[in-house]
């Protein structure tokens, strides 16, 4: 029988990419206990980023929930390897932390981090309910729209 995670992420259209390598001193994941910790993912795809600028600027809200979407891809991606390779394993979607790099007058903040807080659900159901911060903030690294950063327990 296959992982029903994996099944759903098929089914979903979403095929996840190899896990990035860090760009500076930190480390991708830290498991406590059955506490997954991951650190922040850009919107990355195919090696490139999918948008660069400010959301409300550069990026319209609707590519910034695209972007959040992506970054969530690769959280799964990383934690896919946290998990040794068995996303069954993943519990709950504890806490998400979303980082808008936007225009200084752009105030929906929390509608492009549901790109990422709908895929949680839909790939996890009720176990992708969770806590969330969404912060605004003037950039981010390589000039990405967005990052998303995550908490998950683990079997």
């Amino acid at each position: 029988m296959g992982s029903r995670i994996e099944s759903r992420l098929a089914e979903l259209g979403i095929v996840l990419p190899e896990p990035a390598v860090p760009v500076a001193n930190y480390v991708p994941y830290v498991i406590e206990g059955s506490l997954a910790v991951l650190s922040g993912q850009l919107p990355f795809q195919d090696g490139k980023l999918l948008f660069s600028g400010k959301v409300g600027a550069d990026v319209t809200m609707e590519h910034g929930q695209e972007a959040a979407r992506r970054c969530f891809v690769n959280l799964l991606a990383q934690l896919r390897r946290a998990a040794g390779g068995d996303l069954d394993r993943v519990r709950r979607v504890i806490r998400l932390g979303g980082f808008i790099a936007a225009a200084p007058s752009f105030t929906h903040h929390a509608s492009v981090m549901n790109g990422a807080s709908d895929l949680a659900v839909a790939v996890f159901g009720e176990a992708g309910r969770h806590a969330r911060v969404t912060v605004g903030v003037p950039s981010l690294p390589l000039d990405a729209p967005v990052e998303v950063e995550g908490m998950f327990a683990l079997a």
